[in-house]
């Protein structure tokens, strides 16, 4: 029995890591391997050439390197165990270095290698060839397995809940880190200092970020998760018709390793809404809502979250005083409330000119105030986002 096929026998006896069989590039390599077993020789070259042209396409230049990034991100029964912090049972544990072992062997694999049971002499594709140490880099994922996560959270920081209620990932994130949003210094830093704490297994609150539109709510919670994604942490997105979903939400993710920013962007509710009873059970903290590595935090334009009308504040309820108190303390049962304000005009302007000179705009200061505050003006008023957009709009015409 040749080499090649001893390890075509063996990867087929993979029971742990079995979900590996079915990417894209290993299903190529077992189907290469397995024309050299009587099929033709041009059989043979087809799917060896299908083979590395798979490879190419996951941008991975080495075979040992795409080895590891999927054994690395592999979401299994062993890795779950080990990120609930429970002892995988010894019959597993053998298994995973077993299986480890198989995968190394694919990873030393070589263009070379490959084709010394192939009869064909002429041109055949090839790819670089790197050695790595599959089991030593998996023991140590294990190992930082509350930093570093499994599965798609190992690949991604950003997420979303989608119309399925599916947790699914977001492939474009915003990029935006704490430095480049200019001022706000205290703002900042009890989101920080909070998420820290949820990051260190410490007490952490739910926040309410409210404030004028444009301040710079939502991008300082997504900068924060920049910041501190390489700690374990994570976002996920969830729209405000999709409350009634987070119970679910937290039992999924109640055993991953990592810690989680539960963010509701832009929170308002009419007075009959049946999201609002929802979250309010979920920040009383229900059984179903409680979760260690969870937090949520939600902005609002609205201080109390409701929209009120003065022909609701005279209804007919006997106890109108009561829902009303119901109503306007929603927002209290947010551990942390954080106001943003609009800026001053030279707070403002002087975002414009941290903006302009980042952006490489040379122009007269005075010239740049006039038209910044024209702007702001034409805007609505001052903000982060109107001077974001202002000094965009120069770049543009420049």
């Amino acid at each position: 029995m040749s080499k090649l096929t001893d390890l075509n026998i063996r990867l087929r006896s993979l029971g742990i890591f079995r979900a590996l069989l079915d990417d894209p590039v290993v299903s190529a390599l077992c189907a290469y391997l397995d024309s050299l077993e009587g099929a033709s020789t041009a059989a043979s070259v087809s799917q060896y050439a299908a083979f590395v042209s798979s490879l190419y396409a996951t941008e991975k230049r080495t075979l040992a390197g795409y080895i590891q990034h999927l054994v690395n991100n592999d979401e299994n029964a062993y890795i779950r165990m080990i990120g609930k912090g429970a002892t995988p049972w010894p019959e597993m544990d053998a298994d995973v270095w077993a299986e480890l072992d198989i995968l190394q062997a694919v990873a030393d694999l070589t263009p070379e290698s490959l084709r010394q049971d192939l009869r064909w002499d002429g041109y055949l594709p090839g790819f670089a060839v790197k050695t790595l140490d599959i089991p030593a880099s998996y023991r140590e994922r294990c190992a930082n397995i509350h930093r570093l996560g499994y599965g798609m959270y190992a690949k991604h920081a950003m997420f979303y809940v989608n119309a399925d209620n599916r947790i699914v990932p977001v492939h474009n994130p915003d990029k935006t880190r704490l430095s480049s949003l200019i001022d706000y210094q205290r703002e900042k830093q009890i989101l920080l200092d909070n998420t820290l704490a949820l990051l260190a297994d410490k007490p952490a609150a739910n926040i309410l970020l409210t404030g004028d539109a444009g301040t710079g709510k939502s991008s300082t919670v997504k900068a924060v998760v920049n910041e501190l994604s390489d700690r374990g942490l994570r976002i996920l997105e969830i729209r405000k018709e999709q409350l009634h979903a987070i119970p679910a939400i937290l039992d999924e993710l109640n055993g991953n390793p990592l810690k989680f920013i539960l963010f509701i962007d832009d929170l308002s509710f009419q007075k009959d809404d049946d999201n609002f009873s929802a979250l309010k059970a979920i920040l009383e903290g229900s059984v179903s809502a409680k979760s260690r590595n969870v937090v949520i935090y939600a902005t609002s334009n609205r201080r109390h979250l409701v929209k009120e009308s003065f022909s609701g504040r005279e209804g007919d309820d006997v106890h109108r005083n009561d829902t009303m108190q119901e109503i306007l303390s929603l927002s209290e049962r947010f551990g942390i409330q954080v106001t943003f304000q609009k800026p001053d005009k030279k707070t403002y302007l002087g975002i414009v000119h941290h903006l302009a000179k980042e952006k490489g705009i040379a122009m007269d200061e005075a010239e740049l105030d006039l038209l910044a505050e024209r702007y702001a003006l034409g805007r609505g008023g001052r903000s982060p986002r109107a001077a974001t957009q202002f000094v965009d709009g120069l770049l543009a015409k420049a």
